[in-house]
């Protein structure tokens, strides 16, 4: 939320007396005094979200806590974009208690649990609460970075998500059907989940379906009008935006850098691990196309060029999904993201000078 005292020709326009607009603006600071501010940044896939969060840490003493359903899982580092970890811990405390620092800045949520395992957004918003709340009792600024829509908002907004514990039988049913029937079942009993799910991500599509036939509602989506939808957070939200051809050419770029890098082995590994293809696959995006590839279902080509599709595709599906909260601040680069802290006179001074 964006909070300015200076006034305007809008105000102007409205005939307000300055008077009036102080006091309403001073009323506003008082209602957000006790919030905790926060940062989110979001964005499509190869925007640059990760290497703008830590500029911003590092300028305003700030911590991360990454925002993706699959960075929480060891050992999926290259195909997830994780950032690099560093090699040499800041002391001794960091070294014991194995957090994770990037670049001299400590991250949140990222290697979390087993692949094996299954980490739902009710899991996320629980770690992601703690971490808050530790960022905070440092003096610091929770940024939050990342490009799962339902996760953010979840945690933002604190959208009451069904307790809905695995159903074994269920999902054995579920299990058994194709990612086709599945979405098109999806389509059927919650066509607003289906719109912004990834219809090839046979995980998701189960738990999703699962929750639907258990609470025989659809999944709580975030409503379209976000201004009407209160936080207990102050929250300025950034998004990072690029022509769709600029990103696709970025989106190439970065799978090639992932291939060389060793994402093929990457994933070779989890399989040798005990994590089964089937798993692999619903991760989706290179786990799943990799692991078709691994299978020899598919050629190394049509790995390549069908994961490039299915990025793209994604990449479109998410801004969707962010284009209905019209909170958000699109920017470009650092510099826009600085004038757009610079407003916001809630947060603490020292964090808002600009040289």
């Amino acid at each position: 939320m964006k909070i300015n005292l200076l006034y305007t020709t809008k105000h102007m326009k409205k005939n307000k007396p300055p008077n009036k607009i102080i006091a309403i603006n001073k009323t506003r600071i008082k209602e957000h005094a006790n919030k905790q501010d926060i940062i989110v940044i979001v964005g499509l896939n190869a925007s640059g979200k990760s290497d703008l969060a830590i500029r911003l840490a590092k300028k305003y003493n700030g911590e991360i806590i990454s925002a993706d359903s699959r960075q929480v899982y060891k050992g999926m580092d290259i195909g997830t974009g994780k950032v690099p970890r560093d090699k040499i811990k800041n002391t001794r405390k960091d070294y014991e208690k194995n957090y994770y620092f990037s670049d001299k800045i400590r991250h949140y949520l990222l290697d979390v649990v087993n692949p094996k395992k299954v980490f739902t957004v009710d899991d996320y918003k629980h770690y992601a609460k703690k971490a808050i709340s530790e960022i905070s009792q440092h003096g610091k600024i929770p940024i939050i970075c990342g490009g799962t829509g339902f996760y953010i908002d979840a945690l933002i907004y604190d959208m009451p998500i069904p307790h809905v514990p695995p159903d074994k039988k269920l999902r054995k049913i579920l299990g058994g059907k194709s990612i086709n029937t599945l979405f098109r079942q999806l389509s059927i009993a919650d066509p607003k989940r289906a719109q912004s799910i990834d219809r090839h991500n046979k995980q998701r599509l189960i738990r999703a379906l699962e929750i639907v036939l258990t609470t025989k509602a659809p999944v709580p989506l975030l409503p379209k009008n976000c201004k009407l939808k209160t936080s207990n957070f102050n929250v300025l939200w950034l998004g990072i935006t690029w022509p769709q051809e600029t990103l696709n050419d970025r989106i190439r770029t970065r799978l090639e850098k992932r291939l060389n890098r060793g994402m093929i082995r990457e994933v070779t590994k989890l399989h040798n691990q005990g994590v089964s293809f089937k798993r692999l696959e619903s991760f989706g995006l290179e786990y799943r196309w990799i692991a078709q590839y691994l299978e020899k279902k598919i050629s190394k080509e049509e790995m390549k060029n069908g994961l490039f599709n299915s990025i793209v595709r994604y990449s479109k599906r998410q801004m969707t999904w962010f284009k209905q909260n019209q909170n958000i601040h699109w920017i470009k680069n650092f510099t826009d993201a600085q004038r757009q802290i610079k407003k916001l006179v809630h947060f603490p001074r020292s964090a808002v000078s600009l040289p």
